[in-house]
């Protein structure tokens, strides 16, 4: 690679570099000001529901994340867990030496 073609590609990424910087800021400042008076005339998506009508109204069932857990525990437990899938005879081994560490 020639000098002056890394010269130029140096020079390249860091105008790349500072000009990302300075416009982050920019943007950045501009979002809060717009962001600032979005809040101060009730354009923001803070999820308040101010032009919704109850739920009730539209017909909306509201589920509870209690019922998904109670049903998901519920499954869990029906599965057997006492099968094993391949005989380890290794693991045989370790099970007696244990119950006999667990006797004495």
């Amino acid at each position: 690679m020639s000098r002056l073609t890394q010269i130029l590609q140096n020079s390249f990424i860091r105008l790349a570099a500072f000009f990302s910087v300075v416009f982050r800021n920019i943007f950045n400042f501009l979002g809060n000001v717009f962001g600032f008076f979005g809040k101060l005339f009730g354009l923001s998506n803070s999820g308040s529901g101010y032009f919704l009508e109850p739920d009730s109204a539209q017909g909306i069932k509201r589920e509870t994340t209690q019922e998904k857990i109670e049903a998901e525990v519920t499954k869990a437990l029906e599965t057997p867990t006492a099968y094993r899938r391949r005989p380890n005879p290794q693991m045989d081994y370790y099970r007696k030496m244990a119950q006999e560490v667990k006797k004495s």
